[in-house]
């Protein structure tokens, strides 16, 4: 099967004219924005993504839109610290943009998605960030007062979040060094532009930890599918790890190889979509711990075999499907004559075979600067009512008291890399 005409097709079924995406695309950015009015606001990186903004504002002024504020807003630093999104708040709010284009990952759109929201609500509802956390509070926020959000373009460059598509904002607490989370669909990107060939320009560590965000967005939904949506959830999963299994070793020995990175880039949209119809959960939750020390996609791939196991009684369907997917492409052998733990084990070896394909890391013990410090954060960020959805999101849903019972083996399990010591729930 042509796993990139496919993918094409499922994106283009759920997203329609509000998602604009392929190879030489960019140019359709100007006309796009000229929809919403004559002045936007940019935002992008200036330094290793100049020339993307360069043609951004070229496009934009061709079309007859102006920069709102006659300069570039600076995007955010990784993970989108909430320093950055309090300063593109104020960018928005004296420069009263007809729409947002931001141009970047996820770091950058997500920041954007919740300094618009700060800058809709501030001065109606409270300007502090924390009270936005959760799910459906920005709605709740935008009805109550009558307000609607600026219209928000997100430019992707990078094979990575699905920021561009989704309805979450990540925002860090560098000082507590953690992750939350606005879950909204208030905050999805008005419209979405993605010109895979803009990620040649990347770094291929940028890329590989969107593949590998690709296959934990799409293999955790996946997992956690009801009745209603399994199909539908088997459908991009297999696309999108088939397409990360096939091309990822290809892009990481040639980095300039345009098919690979539009295969990859269609994979990671594919986790875009998966997330707007099922939640992530354990590898997105502990991943939220290790932003001082890991990239975010890294992060989820390294932990997701472990899950694999936690989860394996009630994931058997799910496991036969993903470990015939590695299983063709060369990482572990034939699943089908295995059930229960034993295939869990098989598929959680597979997926750490891969990541070591890739150079990626495959247990925590492997990343500079990982101590016993950050279980202790993962256990108690676990217990964070904010983050709820994700125990609830596990295929074998967990509660707070359930935490160190489950979670704390199986976090020193992906320390170590020593499988045996996790206890399937």
């Amino acid at each position: 099967m042509d796993q990139m005409k496919r993918a094409y097709t499922l994106l283009n079924d759920w997203k329609g004219d509000s998602y604009v995406h392929g190879l030489g695309v960019l140019d359709q950015v100007g006309p796009l924005a000229a929809g919403f009015g004559k002045r936007a606001l940019v935002v992008s990186n200036t330094t290793y993504m100049k020339p993307v903004a360069d043609k951004v504002v070229s496009y934009l002024n061709a079309a007859g839109v102006e920069l709102a504020g006659n300069m570039i807003a600076p995007d955010a630093k990784p993970n989108a610290p909430r320093e950055d999104v309090y300063r593109l708040e104020s960018y928005i709010l004296h420069t009263k943009p007809d729409c947002i284009v931001v141009i970047g990952g996820g770091s950058a759109i997500d920041a954007v998605k919740a300094a618009n929201a700060l800058a809709t609500l501030g001065a109606k509802v409270t300007p502090e960030i924390d009270h936005y956390f959760g799910t459906n509070v920005v709605s709740k926020s935008l009805d109550e007062t009558g307000s609607s959000l600026i219209p928000v373009i997100a430019v992707q460059t990078s094979a990575s979040s699905g920021a561009h598509l989704t309805k979450y904002s990540n925002v860090t607490d560098p000082v507590a060094g953690q992750k939350k989370l606005i879950v909204d669909n208030a905050v999805v990107p008005t419209v979405g532009l993605f010109d895979y060939e803009t990620t040649v320009s990347m770094p291929i560590s940028v890329t590989i930890d969107g593949a590998l965000d690709a296959i934990a967005h799409t293999f955790e939904v996946f997992c956690g599918a009801k009745e209603e949506t399994y199909e539908k959830t088997r459908e991009i999963a297999e696309c999108a790890i088939s397409l990360v299994a096939e091309y990822a070793k290809v892009l990481v020995e040639d980095p300039k190889n345009v098919k690979a990175r539009e295969a990859i880039g269609l994979a990671t949209d594919l986790g875009g979509y998966a997330i707007m119809i099922g939640g992530t959960s354990g590898a997105h939750l502990t991943s939220f711990s290790l932003v001082d020390i890991v990239s975010h996609g890294t992060a989820c791939g390294i932990m997701n075999p472990y899950y694999a196991v936690l989860y394996s009684k009630a994931i058997q369907k799910q496991l036969k499907v993903v470990g015939s997917i590695f299983a063709e492409f060369g990482f572990g052998s034939s699943v089908d004559n295995l059930e229960g733990e034993n295939l869990a084990v098989a598929v959680a070896e597979a997926m750490i075979a891969f990541s070591k394909s890739i150079k990626a890391p495959s247990k925590l013990n492997d990343l500079k600067g990982f101590s016993e410090a950050h279980i202790e954060r993962a256990l108690n960020a676990a217990k964070d009512p904010q983050l709820a959805m994700k125990l609830q999101n596990m295929p074998v849903p967990m509660s707070s008291s359930d935490v160190d019972t489950y979670m704390a083996p199986l976090l020193r399990a992906a320390a170590s890399g020593d499988l045996s010591l996790i206890k399937a729930m």
